[in-house]
């Protein structure tokens, strides 16, 4: 739901499950990943808000509803979800950050290309180029990708996540096991799909390719974040990141302790403090030289 400040202009930017609190005039959209819902965003909403920034996280397009739907729609569709929360952001704040989760991260930094002089700074969580991780078998690479790029069988399979689900805190990854086992799929508002369908990976092969192509053009600061153990992004992910960006300010940092969903996992407060101390240190002043900072934080 529209939280904060109701107004038809929120709904009709954020979408029916969209969420938006108005605090300052900073403000900070974040996006949620493929298959995923604002909920993932939730607590790095709470910890940013309390800090006095204003935050917007939309509803993309195809996803809180079904299968069936999320199907239907294509990378441009979620990237217009995107844009019309950034446009209404813009509208209630001096600045707005972006930040995305997983694929949500590369349509952060597709709107940072493409808005050069409107995005004031880019953090990316789990930012998913390749699907390497540890939990990615090669057996998966070299079947799932080739059908869902070449087979008309992608109308028709899915890909169904295993356990750990990205999430290392036990605990909390029992809860989404017992979920996915109970058929939660009446409520995708608040739980997301448990299945990736092969057609939904198609759209995020493009979307990959469309945003390796405009990294260059990226010249707002820029916060990496990933995780060390990332079950299915590996580092490598955010070095390659890293090295196409065109931004003359990167910080990288690895997180111990946490799988793929840094949102939600073990580490997700620290997390939320490297966004907010970023966000704080950019949003009165960004620099104009050439500095890259790596940091390794343990838990």
């Amino acid at each position: 739901m529209i939280v904060g400040d109701v107004n038809s202009l929120a709904r009709e930017a954020l979408g029916p499950h969209g969420t938006y609190e108005k605090r300052g005039r900073v403000g900070v959209l974040l996006i949620h990943g493929i298959t995923g819902t604002p909920v993932e965003m939730k607590h790095l909403t709470r910890k940013l808000t309390a800090r006095g920034f204003t935050v917007a996280c939309p509803q993309l397009a195809g996803h809180c509803s079904s299968i069936k739907y999320l199907k239907a729609t294509h990378w441009n569709d979620w990237y217009a979800s995107v844009t019309a929360g950034f446009d209404f952001l813009r509208t209630e704040c001096d600045v707005v950050f972006v930040s995305g989760l997983s694929m949500g991260a590369l349509l952060a930094l597709k709107l940072a290309a493409e808005r050069p002089e409107q995005v004031s700074g880019v953090i990316t969580l789990s930012a998913t180029f390749f699907y390497d991780g540890w939990n990615v078998s090669q057996l998966k690479r070299r079947l799932l990708l080739p059908i869902a790029l070449y087979s008309p069988l992608r109308y028709f399979l899915s890909y169904k996540e295993p356990a750990p689900y990205g999430i290392k805190d036990e605990r909390l990854r029992n809860l989404v096991a017992a979920l996915y086992n109970s058929g939660h799929n009446d409520m995708p508002e608040k739980y997301g799909y448990s299945e990736f369908p092969a057609v939904t990976v198609c759209e995020t092969v493009g979307l990959i390719r469309s945003t390796k192509r405009d990294l260059s053009k990226i010249i707002a600061p820029v916060l990496i974040l990933h995780a060390t153990e990332d079950d299915m992004a590996s580092i490598e992910n955010a070095r390659f990141l890293a090295g196409k960006l065109g931004s003359k300010k990167i910080e990288i940092c690895y997180f111990d302790d946490t799988y793929h969903v840094l949102t939600l996992d073990r580490r997700k407060d620290d997390v939320a403090d490297q966004c907010g101390d970023f966000i704080e240190r950019y949003s009165s002043t960004i620099k104009d030289h050439v500095e890259m900072n790596t940091c390794v934080s343990s838990a």
